[in-house]
């Protein structure tokens, strides 16, 4: 899942979770996905409808949160704080847990700075900047 399609990366939440529904095997990627899933029962539903989850538009200028590039974004910042990538994010992720009542809270405020670091990446045409990003998740721990 290097570099998905938009429907791609939806199937993928969408079977992950048909699967933990149904009991199905999972793979380690589906067990983590479905955990954020499982975090956000809000989704639940549109999970269960694949028709409708696949063909719904979530254009920024409709208001209207993307469900899936929420739980991309939590599946990449676990990603990320498993193997401390940028480095550094994991010891400034666990300052910030001791601010916190939740780790799901936690999570929420990297996934802010995770989200500002790649808007402005494809604002500038630039890579992502990791330090930025790091400093992002050291203001919120302060």
């Amino acid at each position: 899942m290097f570099n998905p399609s938009r429907d791609q990366a939806r199937r993928f939440f969408i079977d992950s979770w048909r699967k933990y529904r149904q009991r199905e095997l999972l793979t380690q990627m589906e067990h983590l996905a479905v955990d954020i899933v499982l975090a956000h029962p809000e989704y639940h539903a549109l999970l269960g409808d694949e028709e409708r989850a696949l063909a719904h538009d979530y254009a920024p200028e409709s208001g209207e949160l993307n469900p899936f590039l929420h739980l991309s974004l939590h599946l990449a910042v676990e990603e990320q704080l498993a193997i401390d990538q940028p480095p550094g994010l994991r010891p400034a992720f666990d300052l910030l847990l001791g601010r916190k009542a939740e780790r799901h809270d936690a999570l929420h405020a990297v996934l802010e700075c995770l989200g500002e670091t790649v808007w402005r990446a494809q604002r500038e045409g630039t890579p992502p900047d990791g330090e930025a990003y790091l400093e992002c998740v050291r203001r919120h721990a302060k």
